[in-house]
């Protein structure tokens, strides 16, 4: 029997694709806003020209800048790294493989507060260092510019650069690297002609992922005051109340994040090809080159920086003055708050779960052109900014609230779950779809077949043949999903209920008024959520490479 007999009717198809089609409504009306037709047309082109020679420089040069500075720190940092852990043997290896993935769990705008509270004029660093040798004024320059910025996000971010890399340095460099060697290549030249043009895609792709990262960040521009499109986004809408203004930007930032995007899409199959062509080459007494002396020394500073300033370092600033202000910490409120983030994110990984389940199902059934796109479409939603989906959720609330104001639109989205669940959605869909992808992966196409010559329907097969074997795939997209929520701050900081703050939320309103001490609880507590997927994600390494 032909495996498109097991497809969904057409009526099925078609339902997956305006379902996914809701998801997506977001970014398709912030596209659509671009070009309104008619007298508005005029308007926005007058409000773009008004941009371009005003504000819209700013943007782009420092959107630019920055994520020219987190280009070459993450790439600087991420392969540096990977060429450590995975090339060389020396004490101590086991321990930075693991280590190194610990920034993961720190949100960039915790690390943004703690490294202010330590580095300002009042912090404890400075006002030691005038009370001990008698200097006047700012020891160190001030922190929240673009420089800062770049440097939060290379210490936070450098790990994507890192697990990739690792990954594109196994073992056929391993061998490559051993070849080289008997033909009399010193290490420098193996390095530079034999792992790095290797390990080139992955980078790539690392880098991109890192700079879409960039692009989505709020916490960390508003915080500084510096002015990406991110911080120019929200100013036009919250500050200026400039619909069209905030939709524009939000379209060239999505460009700039569809190019990044395609970017690490193509970086991607070309690692794919790079590691699987050929892997199994090479002797098999293949051996990393092992560093004694002054060499290990070397590897473990290295190895050590990136960990001390992107987890070490944030965690200790923010534990001083959580400690010193123990009994006056907000206790009640702090459980409040835990239990709204808890709930958003409890509820939020139901339903994307659920989502991708039904989409990697589809998907895994039926070959149709629909299914495809559904699926297609669904796993882009991680990319978009949270800036951009919150734009495009208040853009035809606003339309339809001015058209039928009876409706009350603009309640049911800002005032209940509704909205932010819809937004979590769009963004963390794709975080399930994909785990969920790769657990179907592992399930051979013999099972359905099993199935069917059984007599077992799809839904049948779905819960007495894939979920037995799909639950820890589920429960690890459920939870990454959980986690992603917690910590999201731009959609939440607008679209959250009244009265329903998050941890995010008040961390990021503590900071902006300087109660950095009080911000600590809050961050803290997202650091602790944090490490959960980086200890899921250590474990599935070590387990892979057994």
């Amino acid at each position: 029997m032909s495996p498109l007999k097991l497809t969904f009717p057409s009526v099925s198809r078609w339902m997956l694709l305006l379902f996914v089609g809701v998801l997506m409504a977001p970014v398709l009306s912030v596209v659509s806003a671009w070009l309104p037709m008619g007298e508005g047309a005029d308007a926005a082109m007058a409000i773009l020209r008004e941009m371009a020679s005003t504000v819209l420089p700013d943007y782009v040069g420092t959107t630019l800048l920055l994520c020219g500075l987190v280009t070459l720190g993450v790439a600087l940092v991420g392969l540096s790294t990977a060429v450590a852990v995975t090339l060389f043997e020396f004490p101590g290896r086991r321990f930075w493989e693991w280590a190194l993935l610990l920034p993961l769990a720190m949100p960039a705008y915790v690390v943004a507060y703690a490294y202010t509270d330590f580095l300002q004029f009042s912090g404890p660093l400075q006002t030691g260092l005038r009370s001990v040798f008698g200097l006047q004024g700012r020891v160190f320059p001030e922190i929240r510019n673009v420089l800062g910025a770049a440097w939060v996000f290379t210490f936070t971010l450098y790990p994507y650069v890192y697990l990739l890399a690792r990954t594109a340095l196994g073992e056929r460099t391993v061998h490559l690297m051993e070849a080289a060697r008997l033909m009399g290549a010193p290490l420098r030249r193996r390095l530079r002609e034999v792992a790095l043009p290797l390990a080139r895609p992955a980078v790539a792709a690392g880098v991109a992922l890192a700079l879409m990262e960039t692009l989505a960040d709020f916490g960390v521009s508003s915080y500084f005051g510096i002015q990406t499109f991110t911080a120019g986004i929200y100013k036009a809408w919250l500050s200026m109340d400039n619909r069209i203004a905030a939709a524009q930007l939000a379209t060239l930032l999505l460009i700039l994040v569809a190019l990044l995007l395609g970017l690490e899409r193509r970086a991607q199959r070309r690692m794919r090809f790079a590691v699987t062509k050929g892997a199994r080459a090479g002797s098999a007494d293949a051996q990393a080159v092992r560093l004694q002396g002054h060499r290990v020394v070397a590897v473990w500073l290295l190895c050590l920086l990136p960990v001390v300033m992107g987890f070490v370092a944030p965690v200790l600033f923010m534990l001083k003055p959580l400690m010193a202000e123990w009994t006056q910490q907000p206790w009640p409120r702090f459980i409040e708050w835990t239990l709204n983030s808890v709930r958003l994110g409890a509820i939020t990984a139901a339903l994307a779960v659920g989502v991708a389940l039904l989409l990697a199902f589809s998907a895994r059934r039926s070959a149709h052109w629909t299914t495809r796109v559904a699926t297609q479409l669904a796993g882009l939603g991680y990319a978009v900014p949270g800036a951009v989906v919150v734009v495009g959720l208040l853009l035809p609330v606003g339309w339809l609230q001015s058209w039928a104001p009876d409706w009350q639109l603009g309640y049911w989205v800002t005032a209940t779950v509704i909205g932010i669940v819809w937004a979590y959605l769009v963004r963390f869909c794709a975080v399930a779809l994909q785990s969920l992808q790769s657990g179907y992966a592992r399930l051979p196409q013999s099972l359905d077949d099993s199935a069917r010559m059984l007599g077992a329907s799809g839904a049948q097969t779905l819960a007495r043949v894939h979920w037995p074997l799909l639950r820890r795939s589920v429960a690890a997209a459920a939870l990454l999903v959980f986690v992603d929520v917690m910590k999201e701050l731009p959609a939440t900081l607008v679209l959250r209920p009244f009265n329903s703050d998050t941890l995010a939320v008040v961390a990021y309103q503590l900071a902006r008024d300087e109660r950095l001490g009080e911000a600590a609880l809050p961050c803290l507590a997202l650091v602790l959520v944090g490490l959960i997927p980086v200890i899921l994600l250590n474990r599935t390494l070590r387990t892979s490479a057994r």
